[in-house]
């Protein structure tokens, strides 16, 4: 299998962390999406959830929700649907986006939160190259942007924003259609560290990384001091 062959190659890397996975299940498609993380054999024992939001089926069981619990937070990482080219699913997002954020919320009424992944929207018109011609395609489109402003409203910070304020040209995801998105910078902000607002003093660092000229997602870095 496929899946089993990432996996090896990831325990090869990686000795010194534990690989936890889901991956979509029936009666979501099988294999169509799914979410993992990593973490240090050295940190205590997570314990490691994936949660079922109450979203529209079969969004529930196409593994994109992954919670891990340490003793004095939450690491939640997330791949959000997306609205789809003719915005088909686009009413879906939105029920998606409110249950994920009602989520979030009930998990920062015990102990902070920091919440990671591929949101599918860009927030603002500095988020992405050309917001004009975006207007109206999935990820910029003025529901999900307005679903994202409920999310930060309920109580989260953007880390990148909180540490670097309304810096622009600063994309995680370059098309692979277009060879020259990543040459040119033509690339969307989609990508996000989220930290609850009672732990967003803590936060030391909040970085897009390099990946070279690999296009699609790149990664992102969180630092916090606790």
């Amino acid at each position: 299998k496929k899946t089993d062959k990432v996996l090896s190659a990831l325990t090869d890397f990686f000795p010194e962390y534990t690989i936890v996975h889901r991956i979509s299940t029936p009666p979501a498609r099988k294999g169509y999406a799914g979410t993992m993380m990593l973490y240090k054999n050295s940190l205590p024992e997570p314990r490691v959830t994936f949660p079922e939001i109450g979203a529209p089926e079969p969004m529930d069981f196409e593994g994109r929700v992954m919670t891990l619990e340490f003793p004095d937070f939450f690491v939640v990482n997330v791949y959000t649907p997306n609205s789809g080219r003719a915005l088909d699913r686009l009413s879906a997002r939105g029920k998606w986006d409110d249950a994920y954020r009602a989520y979030l919320k009930q998990l920062t009424e015990t102990k902070p939160v920091f919440a990671c992944g591929d949101f599918n929207v860009a927030h603002t018109e500095i988020d992405l190259k050309n917001p004009a011609s975006n207007h109206h395609a999935a990820g910029f489109t003025d529901e999900e942007r307005a679903k994202f402003d409920a999310l930060l409203a309920a109580g989260f910070s953007d880390s990148f924003r909180h540490m670097h304020g309304d810096i622009e040209g600063a994309y995680t995801w370059f098309s692979q259609i277009s060879k020259t998105s990543k040459l040119n910078n033509t690339g969307w902000r989609i990508d996000y560290w989220l930290v609850s607002q009672n732990a967003a003093d803590k936060i030391r660092a909040s970085e897009i990384l390099d990946s070279g000229s690999r296009q699609d997602h790149v990664p992102i870095l969180l630092e916090m001091e606790l």
